[in-house]
């Protein structure tokens, strides 16, 4: 399923650069977006995989290269566009250059058709384990910030401390910097304070930076709040997907599936949800939704004290004299 859905995903950028119309756009659209998805699942469930055939945890550096192709897709692009290139051969070279990196890493992929688990791969809701309400609860949180962060950053600086627009942009580049640089280290983070304490401190860690960059009347003291924000996410949403996939009884695709649904949704609302807020009160305060949801999102890590990053250790040999 990860390499399919990644050649598809390939052929779905093409689609995008020859629509004609509003119809034809939507239609791309929607089947980029589905491989999208697909893609995501399946690689988060191989990222399970391989954390269990090497026994230690993996998942965090993986979402770290998703970051920082983010960072690189978008530099590129902009160079591209700031010359003056056109959708078609633009998207068409990314497709094929992207191909290529996926058919080449196709051979690497482990088989996991075997997971062990005998259960179909369907969910029914009154089957849900408790541990996987609660990894959903927290991926809901997180993306709803990560989303919230992402669209209001900026908007906050400008509007609310009078930063200029240059200023007001690096707001959401340090957090995605700083997002990017920690999701490189949580592997050995979660290593020394496991997944419960690693998603409690992150959790915390993002509500305290946000209260600091909110309490302060000046943009340039708001920017390491911000920078917090995004270092205390960073492990938590590769821990709380791949957390997912280790729940017992459940299917590793299937569980990741539920997570990263119900977290999406969270990421969809989140921005809509702090704009209704701030006609209501002001973005000041509507920004305060993230910091509950950072709170609910650390008493909620709780939930991760039984589950296990990589495989679990080999019982050892008992000497009796």
């Amino acid at each position: 399923m990860a390499a399919v859905t990644s050649i598809a995903f390939c052929c779905g950028l093409v689609l995008l650069s020859v629509a004609f119309n509003a119809v034809t756009l939507a239609l791309a659209l929607f089947f980029f977006g589905a491989m999208a998805a697909g893609m995501d699942v399946a690689m988060n469930a191989q990222g399970v995989e391989v954390e269990k055939e090497l026994g230690t945890p993996t998942m965090s550096r993986f979402h770290g290269m998703f970051s920082l192709g983010g960072m690189a897709g978008a530099a590129i692009g902009g160079w591209v566009a700031a010359r003056g290139v056109t959708p078609l051969p633009h998207f068409a070279a990314s497709a094929v250059i992207n191909l290529a990196a996926v058919l080449l890493a196709w051979p690497a992929m482990l088989d996991t058709h075997d997971t062990g688990v005998t259960e179909g791969h369907r969910l029914p809701l009154n089957k849900m384990p408790r541990v996987l309400f609660a990894l959903s609860a927290i991926g809901f949180c997180i993306l709803l910030s990560e989303g919230a962060m992402a669209d209001w950053t900026a908007v906050y600086l400008k509007q609310a401390l009078r930063a200029g627009p240059g200023l007001a942009a690096e707001g959401y580049a340090v957090f995605s910097a700083a997002m990017a640089c920690f999701r490189f280290l949580g592997d050995i983070i979660t290593a020394r304070l496991g997944p419960m304490l690693t998603v409690r401190t992150g959790s915390l860690l993002a509500a305290a930076g946000l209260l600091w960059a909110l309490s302060m009347h000046s943009p340039h003291w708001a920017l390491p709040g911000f920078a917090a924000v995004g270092a205390g996410f960073s492990a938590i949403i590769p821990l709380v997907f791949g957390s997912g996939g280790r729940v017992e009884s459940v299917n590793p695709g299937a569980g990741i599936a539920t997570v990263t649904g119900i977290g999406y949704v969270g990421f969809i609302i989140g921005p809509p949800t702090i704009g209704f807020v701030s006609q209501l009160f002001t973005l000041r305060y509507a920004l305060g939704v993230v910091v509950v949801c950072c709170l609910v999102s650390a008493v909620l890590a709780g939930s991760m004290r039984t589950l296990q990053c990589g495989r679990k250790p080999e019982p050892v040999a008992e000497l009796h004299f």
